[in-house]
């Protein structure tokens, strides 16, 4: 994929592009043996990738802090489809104890998990520390998913051993992970107030992301499991997520909009790459417009993408037993 591509939604090898929607990119899929959760799907892409996973049939789980607003998005969701199956549980990703309540909350419907959308996340924040004492971005973008996904691993594997069924996961990450501190990951300062970038900070839990699904994806390969995990772009669309940078962005989109998506748009590859059959076996990788290209640099290392998994896992041990 080009920059001439995403200008003109030209499709990709798959078959789709930047101009591609989230309905069209599942058209003809049937997903009503698949249990999926999607993490901040209350609103923007996650509510979208909720909606269209409903469409094909798929029972949702949506995972959000605003529960107010997660009902809002289960009320439209049955407004546009009362066939839908479609659950809400509260889920603060800057909370390690939050997480491991929603995970009990799901074990205990008793259901199994085909896909797990690891979408929600925070974007440009001044400094301040989650609820556990991590620099937000870090904690929410990916310590938090870090958490959530090896707390269901084993309900994903064993979904997919009993079912036959392929197990995925999807990790939302940025084009922003190529603009980042020079090393990549702050290990020894990731709290390290006096040379904190709100800028570079995100794009460091979205280097993070795919540093995340890399790994994963090695290991499960490694242990022959039948779940893939892959990262994916899903392009400039303007959310609830900018709104620590509304003015900057909205100057930005001045000059740049025609590399600006609509939400279906912008929900296209997490729907893509949860649900497409192409993609069978494909893990590891990342996605932008539907299509798999390489991810930065730092983002290809895989000494990194190791060093910052024994990291994130020390580190959410330490938390949860201080």
């Amino acid at each position: 994929m080009n920059l001439l591509s995403i200008i003109t939604g030209r499709p990709g090898p798959s078959g789709f592009g930047s101009a591609s929607t989230a309905e069209q990119v599942t058209e003809g899929i049937d997903a009503s043996n698949l249990t999926a959760i999607v993490t901040g799907g209350a609103s923007g892409i996650g509510l979208e990738t909720a909606r269209v996973l409903a469409l094909r049939g798929a029972h949702v789980i949506i995972g959000a802090r605003n529960m107010e607003a997660a009902n809002g998005a289960k009320k439209l969701i049955l407004n546009e489809n009362a066939a839908a199956r479609v659950e809400v549980l509260r889920l603060d990703l800057n909370s390690l104890k939050s997480i491991r309540t929603f995970v009990n909350e799901f074990n205990a419907l008793g259901v199994p998990l085909n896909i797990l959308i690891n979408n929600a996340g925070v974007m440009f924040c001044p400094y301040q520390l989650s609820d556990d004492g991590i620099e937000m971005q870090f904690a929410t973008n990916h310590l938090g998913h870090f958490l959530l996904t090896n707390l269901l691993l084993e309900k994903l594997k064993n979904t997919a051993k009993t079912t036959g069924i392929e197990g995925r996961i999807v990790n939302l990450s940025s084009i922003a992970h190529l603009h980042t501190y020079h090393e990549g990951i702050r290990f020894d300062k990731i709290n390290d107030q006096s040379g904190y970038s709100d800028k570079k900070s995100y794009g460091q839990s979205k280097l993070a992301n795919i540093l995340h699904a890399k790994e994963l994806a090695r290991r499960l390969k490694e242990e022959g499991a039948n779940v893939t995990a892959n990262a994916v772009h899903p392009g400039l669309i303007m959310t609830n997520l900018m709104r620590h940078s509304f003015i900057l962005m909205n100057i930005l989109k001045v000059f740049t909009y025609i590399l600006w998506k609509t939400v279906p748009q912008g929900a296209s590859s997490s729907c893509y790459v949860a649900l497409h059959p192409s993609l069978k076996g494909v893990s590891g990788k990342y996605f932008i417009d539907c299509n798999e290209i390489a991810p930065g640099a730092l983002a290809r290392d895989e000494d990194l993408a190791k060093k910052l998994w024994d990291f994130s896992d020390k580190l959410v041990t330490s938390l949860s037993n201080p």
